[in-house]
């Protein structure tokens, strides 16, 4: 599982000529490592100089905190969601019974593997909500890493975004192609717009 690998192993296995892992979990390792930046910003904004700030800053950490083991979770969900694929492709198809199973394994596993990612646009939308929260009390000497978890957070959300419709155009059932667009309506857009202003505030703040 990815959530328990080194990263040494699961970058050797990212680069090897195999399907899985591949761009989905590699989304969520991004989301994991925004929401793992904003928790360490939110702990260097403690003490005496920011206690005013400690119930927001409270609240981020735990929430950072969280997300972390969420995007982590789809990290190995997306993994194991697109090896279904794969295996569902692989059912035989010898006979209109095995042929009408293996179709129906396929969209089932197609709709699956779009929800995963689908979810990690919205931990990606929540990961800016919490830097840009943030980004007012925040402690300077680590203000770099609020932009940090801002662009990790819009590339889990773009990264999504494209395995999303990779496996939404061969799902045929409408109804489920329509649930899986709702799911994401305009997430991934305001999540890039979010973090992209949250950057150049960063940019702004170093440079004034």
């Amino acid at each position: 599982m990815i959530s328990s690998e080194t990263v040494s192993s699961y970058l050797t296995r990212l680069a090897a000529k195999q399907p899985t892992p591949g761009g989905g979990a590699a989304a969520a390792l991004h989301a994991a490592q925004g929401a793992a930046l904003v928790a360490m910003v939110a702990r260097y904004t403690t003490g005496a100089k920011y206690e005013e700030h400690a119930p927001l800053v409270q609240r981020i950490t735990q929430a950072a905190d969280g997300l972390v083991t969420e995007a982590l979770h789809l990290a190995d969900a997306d993994e194991q969601a697109f090896q279904a694929v794969i295996d569902a492709y692989r059912l035989p198809s010898g006979t209109d019974e095995s042929k009408a199973a293996r179709a129906a394994g396929i969209q089932s596993a197609l709709i699956q593997a779009a929800e995963t990612p689908a979810q990690l646009v919205r931990v990606a939308g929540d990961i800016v909500d919490l830097a840009t929260e943030l980004f007012d009390v925040a402690n300077a000497n680590v203000i770099s890493d609020v932009a940090a978890a801002a662009d990790a957070a819009r590339a889990a959300a773009t990264t999504a975004r494209v395995n999303i419709d990779i496996n939404v155009v061969a799902v045929k059932d409408p109804d489920a192609r329509a649930l899986l667009a709702r799911q994401t309506d305009g997430i991934e857009e305001k999540v890039v717009l979010a973090a992209d202003a949250l950057s150049a505030r960063v940019r702004e703040r170093i440079l004034a």
